[in-house]
């Protein structure tokens, strides 16, 4: 892999410019490219970094540098070796979209490939031998085969065998542990030097649990830093692998301030939740962080397509038990994401009568309370399947963020009803969420948060929660709208509650789809030239370290 100094702006992030050729004339093949290249906007990610420390800012390059090795591990679980594949391909433009798609599958477009010689993208990307049924692997015993942080290989005769991430990428986990203890020696925070001290003890052994830990007790520290093999989104034949990303960011202590109170109503909002007492008897920790970050850097899982705007962490649901979790909301991609999407899609396909219910504070609102909302409902299934993530396999990821994105707009009109969040309206929230699943939708079929999203916009759609104008305008019935949110809330909990993997299954088959005449509508937004999402315009140099 590419390793790059700390000095030097990091290229990992696909576009250091404004995406895509214009005003060229091109072929008729790199002007679709170029086409495709253009629906993504280019973003700085800065900060003011007058807020921070000395020994901070030498800090920041060196967590770059660790996040730009994680990038190419995830380019090793995708697709294999960065450099290699890219250097095959001479077209600057495919090469351009290669690299925002870490691959040669278009990820919001149902993964189709875009390059010659490449078929359908692996279920399992690199995590599994591409030859491998799944009745191989269930057959197969051996107690290793389901970590998180396995890979599975063949051996000599066939057989199949589990390897240890950190004995597979040695070299390279060697090097980024070895950062993280150089960073641990300039952090001023002593929650955050224990963290990056045992993160990089963790990169050895891939026991994750103590720095998970350490991570939630973090509470005054202005740096963070999110690195590791953390989601399991791109493992879609089983959902068990993980893969490697990396955020660095910088504390908003005004924001942070604002939001701090919220963690302590989850209990209350827990039992709150419209459905049955037995699938929200289990009581979510209080021990959680709610805080805004500016993102100053991403990579691997974090930087590819759609982009992240909030995190939720830690996955480990030991970790959840006793520590609650962590809930990061990343404003300036969030307000990126508001300003040069959402907006423009309202203005196309939100009624001009509820345009003004377009709000920021809404949006923020809505996706800070989905990230919290992971918190609720039930981790462990009611029917003895064990935990709902093991239960629901591949699916899980899909009904999760189904099920966070329905109770964040749940909890959030409960939390204006009682006075809690104030200068937005519940109808705000509405019809911002609305645009939000539209912008969402739009990443296919190919994003877990797609087909959640494709089953919330479709469940609101049966239940008549809004209604499409003549002109193709969307509007908002309001008390259909908080009719449909209690309903479609009981039933994803219901699903992860029973485990029901068939049962989930078949919902997904049926309703994670994009019907007409959203298809349409859609359409309209590629011609109106709205871009699909942000890309980043990120470094060392774009921070003026």
């Amino acid at each position: 892999m590419l390793m790059l100094t700390a000095s030097m702006t990091f290229l990992f992030s696909a576009c250091n410019q404004q995406p895509g050729i214009k005003g060229t004339a091109l072929s008729a093949a790199d002007s679709v490219l170029n086409a495709k290249i253009n629906e993504y906007v280019s973003v700085k990610l800065t900060t003011d970094l007058a807020k921070l420390t000395a020994k901070e800012k030498q800090m920041i390059p060196i967590l770059i540098e660790i996040a730009g090795i994680i990038d190419g591990l995830y380019w090793e679980q995708t697709i294999g070796d960065k450099i290699a594949f890219l250097d095959t391909i001479q077209d600057s433009l495919m090469r351009q979209f290669a690299s925002i798609n870490y691959g040669p599958w278009e990820r919001l477009n149902g993964n189709k490939p875009f390059i010659p010689g490449f078929g359908e993208k692996p279920a399992g990307a690199m995590f599994y031998p591409a030859d491998m049924t799944k009745e191989e692997f269930e057959k197969w015993d051996n107690k290793y085969k389901t970590s998180q942080y396995t890979l599975i290989r063949r051996n000599d005769d066939k057989s199949l065998k589990a390897v240890w991430y950190h004995e597979v990428y040695h070299a390279k986990i060697v090097r980024a542990a070895e950062l993280l203890r150089k960073a641990a020696t300039l952090a001023e925070d002593a929650g955050l030097k224990k963290y990056l001290e045992l993160r990089a003890q963790a990169f050895l052994t891939d026991d994750y649990f103590a720095s998970d830990m350490a991570w939630m007790e973090m509470k005054n520290n202005t740096i963070d830093f999110v690195i590791g093999p953390i989601e399991n989104y791109e493992d879609e034949l089983f959902g068990y692998k993980t893969a490697y990303e990396g955020a660095v960011l910088v504390k908003d202590l005004e924001w942070s301030k604002k939001l701090a109170k919220f963690a302590s109503f989850l209990p209350e909002l827990q039992q709150n939740l419209p459905v049955d007492p037995k699938y929200k008897k289990e009581k979510p920790g209080t021990d959680s962080d709610l805080n805004a970050y500016d993102v100053v850097f991403v990579s691997g899982q974090s930087n590819k397509v759609s982009k992240t705007i909030a995190i939720n962490l830690p996955n480990d649901e030991k970790v959840q038990m006793a520590k609650g979790s962590r809930r990061l909301q990343l404003k300036n991609a969030m307000r990126a994401k508001f300003d040069h999407i959402l907006l423009p899609i309202a203005n196309v396909l939100i009624d001009s009568a509820q345009r003004s219910n377009i709000r920021f504070d809404a949006f923020f609102s809505n996706v800070m309370f989905h990230e919290v909302a992971h918190g609720l409902g039930i981790k462990n299934t009611i029917t003895g399947k064990g935990n709902v993530r093991a239960a629901l396999k591949e699916k899980y990821s899909s009904f999760e963020e189904a099920k966070a994105d329905i109770l964040g707009l749940f909890m959030t009109v409960k939390l204006i009803e009682k006075g809690e969040v104030t200068g937005i309206t519940a109808e705000d929230c509405f019809v911002t969420y609305m645009a939000g699943l539209i912008r969402s939708v739009r990443f296919g079929a190919a994003s877990a948060h797609g087909k959640a999203n494709m089953m919330c916009f479709n469940f609101f759609a049966d239940h008549g929660a809004f209604e499409r104008g003549a002109s193709g305008a969307y509007t908002v019935n309001f008390d259909k709208t908080r009719e449909a949110m209690n309903k479609w809330s009981a039933m994803v909990l219901k699903f992860e509650g029973d485990g029901d993997y068939a049962g989930a299954s078949s919902y997904l088959e049926s309703n994670g789809k994009i019907r007409e005449p959203l298809q349409s509508d859609l359409e309209r937004l590629k011609t109106a030239n709205i871009p699909l999402d942000i890309v980043y315009e990120q470094g060392v140099s774009v921070l003026g370290l």
